[in-house]
């Protein structure tokens, strides 16, 4: 008996459990489409996301989600007329924007570690903004932008997973979509609607 014990005893590996790890991320080609509409702007988007109008009750007519149904993520984009409803002083109306835009993405620094600001200036295009990278653990959004030619058209942007945040699984995937997103906008320009 205690000779079998024995036997059995030195057969025993040391156990050792493995870490937990994540699935395997395939990602798609990186290949661009256009988008055009009756909005007054355009931009190149990845073929493997959707460009979808904005459903719900406070939706305005250029309002877009670029989903990416594969990471079930959202790329919301919000776009504001700044002609619509002129005041005699117009400018207050971009400010609100602006600060909109800043409160919003700043409304993260709960779960942040920082906020980095960088600044858009293509003159040539009129398209002026800024991207805020949007760095933490489990923040819910990574990355948020705006962009505007200051006189007429405002658009922001804000980057959202359908899943419970946690950044360092999903860190592969925020950098692939994200480097789509700073495709977007690079490629994105204004252009008046003909005259009706």
């Amino acid at each position: 008996m205690f000779l079998a014990f024995f036997i059995f005893q030195g057969c025993e590996e040391d156990f050792t459990p493995r870490p937990n790890g994540f699935f395997r991320i395939n990602f798609p080609e990186k290949k661009f489409q256009d988008y055009h509409s009756d909005c007054p702007f355009t931009f190149k988007y990845p073929e493997y996301s959707l460009a979808i109008k904005h459903q719900g009750s406070n939706s305005m007519p250029c309002w877009i989600n670029i989903e990416f149904p594969k990471f079930k993520g959202t790329l919301h984009l919000s776009y504001f007329d700044m002609t619509e409803n002129l005041q005699p002083n117009n400018s207050n109306k971009l400010e609100k924007y602006l600060e909109d835009s800043r409160s919003l993405a700043y409304k993260h620094t709960i779960k942040a570690h920082s906020i980095n600001e960088e600044k858009i200036e293509r003159k040539k295009d009129q398209v002026h903004g800024i991207i805020y990278q949007i760095d933490g653990l489990n923040t819910a959004s990574s990355i948020q932008f705006f962009l505007t030619d200051s006189t007429k058209h405002f658009i922001r942007g804000a980057l959202y997973f359908n899943v419970v945040p946690r950044n360092d699984s999903l860190a592969p995937v925020i950098s692939f979509v994200k480097s789509d997103i700073y495709h977007l906008i690079e490629t994105f320009k204004w252009f008046e609607e003909p005259e009706k």
